[in-house]
């Protein structure tokens, strides 16, 4: 029986959360699915509640996280986040990534274990609450993707600390193209753990409400029996890794769209030209900093990544150098024109003294880093483990 999360209390907005419990199980339901569960300030308030109430409750052993419909959930309610800015004042978007991350932190360092069922579309925020927990089964439906330089974002809920452990320079790829996996794919690259097919899904939950231990080797070896290595399609990716690192290392965007054009006009692959036009669409800005921050996460902790990432999505959120959010969640989300007018246009103009901005402090004396939890836990993140 659904339930409203530990400390709830009904309203209009209780709702979009509910947590079942069987036994020593808690599963938590992301419940917008109109909104294709889009993650709200209600949302990561409660789901906040839940794992910081779970992790001191001794009756509680396993988590289960699932999104209700078609999603498990398509990202950070954005949108949302730019009508109260403008409304308001930065500081609402300031504080709803900093609850975010907080949360995306928690998850990271969890001691009891998280199965993600990522049914569905799993992007941006959607990722933010699944990919650093224990367990991130995928399927043959799953649609994983980090779309924000398409809206002047850039990867952020700690996806520079998982991208930059992807397999050679697949991450940049990813984070820079805003590339679509598949759930095989996903599970090939690490970022998910298992593969189920979604006609089983429902069996290995029923399985998975039956367990009364927070041991991972238990846990893995239920999921295990109905986990299977599917094969990766032919046109994957994924078979393209020797083009993705001899591009996508470069040491600029420029360089990597250059090398791209090289190699296009040497194959006949409509792969690299959907992924030149992928980089031309996005905004120069989120390229640029978004390269610098993945390249950055290769050598940081989840925590240090999710610090960084805050400091710059405060740049971002104030708009000092580009407005290019704003503009973004106009153009795709809003106005829906798909016709963006990315200011500065090009990359020639993004120069590296705007780009070094975003990783600096904010000048605002009320502002604050991001505070995290003193943990003695797996501070350093999950491990992402390629299966190629």
């Amino acid at each position: 029986m659904a339930s409203l999360p530990p400390g709830g209390s009904a309203s209009a907005d209780s709702d979009q959360l509910l947590v079942e419990a069987n036994g020593s199980t808690r599963t938590l339901i992301l419940n917008r699915p109109k909104q294709l569960n889009a993650l709200s300030s209600t949302m990561i308030m409660a789901l906040l509640k839940c794992f910081t109430a779970y992790e001191k409750d001794d009756g509680v052993k396993l988590l289960i996280m699932k999104g209700k419909g078609r999603a498990f959930c398509a990202g950070g309610d954005v949108a949302a986040v730019v009508r109260s800015i403008q409304n308001d004042s930065w500081k609402y978007g300031a504080d709803f990534f900093r609850n975010e991350f907080l949360l995306n932190y928690i998850i990271a360092t969890y001691i009891k274990p998280q199965v993600s069922l990522l049914s569905g579309i799993v992007m941006g925020g959607g990722a933010g609450v699944s990919l650093h927990g224990r367990f991130r089964v995928a399927t043959d439906n799953t649609v994983f993707a980090m779309p924000e330089t398409a809206l002047g974002l850039f990867p952020d809920i700690g996806a520079s600390y998982f991208l930059s452990r992807l397999p050679g320079f697949y991450g940049e790829y990813v984070g820079l193209a805003g590339a679509r996996l598949d759930g095989a794919e996903m599970l090939a690259c690490g970022l998910a753990t298992h593969f189920v097919q979604s006609n089983r899904l429902l069996l290995l939950e029923e399985s998975l409400k039956k367990v009364d231990t927070s041991n991972t080797f238990a846990v893995c070896g239920i999921i295990d029996q109905f986990a299977q290595q599917p094969s990766l399609k032919e046109n994957s990716s994924l078979n393209r890794l020797e083009i993705i690192n001899k591009c996508f290392s470069k040491r600029t965007v420029e360089e990597i769209i250059s090398t791209l054009e090289q190699e296009a006009s040497n194959l006949a692959d409509e792969w690299v030209i959907a992924t030149i036009q992928s980089l031309k669409k996005a905004s120069p800005t989120s390229l640029k900093i978004s390269l610098r921050s993945i390249r950055e996460g290769r050598t940081q902790t989840i925590g240090e990544c999710l610090r960084r990432e805050y400091r710059m999505v405060c740049h971002v959120m104030r708009g000092d150098f580009s407005r290019d959010f704003f503009e973004g969640c106009r153009a795709i989300l809003i106005d829906k024109d798909r016709k963006p007018k990315w200011m500065p246009p090009t990359l020639e103009q993004v120069h590296d003294e705007a780009v070094e901005q975003y990783f600096s402090r904010i000048d605002d004396p009320q502002w604050e880093d991001l505070n995290l939890p003193a943990t003695a836990r797996h501070s350093h993140g999950r491990n992402i483990e390629s299966k190629l």
